[in-house]
């Protein structure tokens, strides 16, 4: 007797499909709003003034400002890197008001700030290009690792977006990462980049950058140079050789020699100042990475001992990131201070 046959499978209706039209897409997310350059230079440097703010609170809590205070205070701003001078200002400025009397940590704060902006005011400059000189020579110069190549990416995008044409040199012969870094910020923004072999002689691309540039009525011609310690001689006396070979082909280049910074590493920058200015004749200065520290106050320092113009600071990876330095901004970041207190 045969098996009788197993039973088909029910066959399931088909899905509907809706028509394209009645199928609704999904929703695009809003793009985040652009922060303020305010906003973006507080929080990069939240780690500094957060820093100050703890270390105020816990000596001012509900004390009057006596001279052991004032001790107290002038310790923790020397510190932050904010130098001795800059500290005994700060808290001199306090007592002359506020003296045997309890004092707010937002007292503190304005203060702090006020005495900051008046250190950083007369050193707070523009890089300004000279049209007359075609092109304008800018050397960057600096140690392993303060963001040299980066930072001439984000002065050439803003130089292409001021219309000028720019020209870069490879001049970090010996590293065949930035000479790549600095193709692609070529590529990027539109300027030719001006690159030998690994391990070519640094002076002489210097040269032929300047000849090229020469060639090709560049508006602006950047430099990039091998990271250097400043504690190495025969680093140092290359450097000087390439000043010296961009001197035969214009008398007056480099017109600009930037010294580019590294806040995270707080003191050891202002021994790179001394170092860098007697060597290659710096005429100012860029300072990278105040996002990544607590010692953003150096640069306060630096500039009430060296009054050199701080052109530009960074506070990120991005092109927007890289801005030109105003005094007053920085100020009442790095004291806390909000955005609608400082524009007061």
């Amino acid at each position: 007797m045969e098996p009788e046959p197993e039973p088909e499978p029910p066959v399931a209706p088909p899905a509907a499909v809706l028509p394209a039209a009645d199928v609704e897409p999904a929703p695009e997310p809003e793009p985040k709003p652009k922060q303020s350059w305010f906003k973006r230079l507080t929080d990069g440097l939240s780690r500094s003034s957060t820093a100050l703010k703890d270390s105020l609170v816990s000596i001012v809590a509900k004390r009057k400002l006596d001279d052991d205070v004032l001790q107290e205070l002038e310790d923790v701003l020397i510190a932050a890197d904010l130098g001795v001078d800059t500290a005994m200002n700060i808290t001199e400025a306090l007592a002359a008001d506020r003296y045997d009397k309890e004092i707010s940590e937002s007292e503190i704060r304005a203060v702090l700030s006020a005495e900051v902006a008046k250190v950083l005011e007369p050193v707070a400059r523009p890089l300004e290009i000279d049209a007359g000189r075609k092109p304008h020579v800018i050397l960057v110069v600096g140690v392993n690792g303060t963001g040299k190549t980066t930072t001439i990416g984000k002065l050439a995008a803003r130089f292409r977006a001021e219309g000028r044409s720019v020209m870069l040199a490879a001049g970090d012969t010996f590293r065949a990462a930035a000479v790549e870094q600095l193709k692609i910020w070529g590529e990027r923004v539109g300027a030719p980049v001006i690159a030998r072999d690994i391990g070519a002689d640094s002076a002489g691309l210097a040269f032929d950058a300047l000849d090229a540039a020469q060639a090709e009525d560049a508006d602006v011609l950047l430099i990039d140079t091998a990271g250097r310690l400043q504690n190495k001689a025969d680093l140092m006396a290359e450097l000087e050789k390439v000043i010296r070979v961009i001197a035969k082909k214009d008398a007056d280049a480099p017109h600009s020699v930037l010294l580019v910074l590294d806040a995270t590493t707080g003191q050891n920058a202002m021994q790179q100042v001394d170092i860098f200015r007697n060597v290659a004749g710096v005429t100012g200065l860029v300072m990278t990475k105040l996002d990544g520290t607590a010692r953003g106050g150096i640069l306060v320092a630096i500039a009430a001992k060296h009054t050199l113009p701080v052109h530009a600071i960074g506070v990120g990876e991005g092109v927007d990131d890289l801005q030109a330095f105003d005094a007053q901004e920085f100020a009442s970041a790095i004291a806390g201070v909000e955005e609608t207190e400082a524009a007061q």
